[in-house]
């Protein structure tokens, strides 16, 4: 199992690439059987960001348990995921295969929080 904030995903792969550890990041990503993507497009992808996630979503689909984190419906997605190409291969290969599941409208910080 693996938790990841999506934020800090591109982060990571960019330092891997840096250290000459791409390959070995990145398969170590895909052997993982359970993932949680939190924050899943609280900021848009750039190009090089959208092909990462659609390797990855391409190596997890209907081989793994994926969560995804967002407060976006999943017809917002497609904005956030750089350009129509890229987001129509990354949604095609998510929202096809998937189980919705919707919490509410109410932050989950506020609900879980210290009383006032």
């Amino acid at each position: 199992m693996r938790y990841i904030r999506l934020p800090d995903l591109p982060v990571e792969i960019s330092v891997a690439r840096v250290n000459g550890t791409y390959r070995v990041f990145m398969k170590k990503l895909k052997k993982d059987k359970f993932l949680i993507l939190d924050e899943w497009l609280l900021y848009s992808l750039r190009e090089a960001e959208a092909r990462d996630v659609l390797e990855l979503v391409e190596v997890w689909n209907k081989k793994a348990s994926i969560i995804f984190c967002t407060q976006y419906d999943t017809s917002e997605w497609h904005e956030n995921l750089y350009g129509l190409t890229l987001a129509e291969a990354i949604c095609d290969r998510i929202i096809y295969n998937t189980y919705t599941i919707e919490v509410g409208s109410k932050s989950m910080c506020k609900k879980k929080g210290i009383p006032e």
